[in-house]
């Protein structure tokens, strides 16, 4: 999260703690699921571990942030991201007028 990373997550699982396996899931920031965004937000990883009690598997999932650049992320923006436009200013007629439509 330090190096610009908007959000990591961390899914370990196999026999961490006991006899039973589980899956401990590690979550920080912002990370998106679903859609197409993903395929070019997110980083993956997988890793398996070969310890004396067994396998544990480990995924790694890290967001990135938008880069306009597109040196340290995606150069698109997330689709939700709104812009707000500044106002342009109005130009006021000074005498009335009528157009003719024959």
């Amino acid at each position: 999260m330090e190096s610009g990373a908007r959000g990591a997550e961390v899914i370990v699982s196999g026999k961490i703690k006991g006899q039973r396996a589980k899956a401990m899931k590690f979550c920080d920031g912002l990370m998106i699921h679903s859609g197409d965004p993903v395929n070019y937000y997110v980083d993956k990883a997988v890793r398996h571990v070969q310890l004396p009690q067994g396998i544990l598997g480990i995924k790694v999932k890290i967001m990135m942030d938008h880069d306009s650049s597109g040196k340290k992320g995606p150069r698109k923006p997330l689709p939700d991201t709104v812009t707000i436009l500044a106002a342009k200013e109005e130009v006021l007629p000074t005498a009335p007028y009528s157009e003719n439509k024959m």
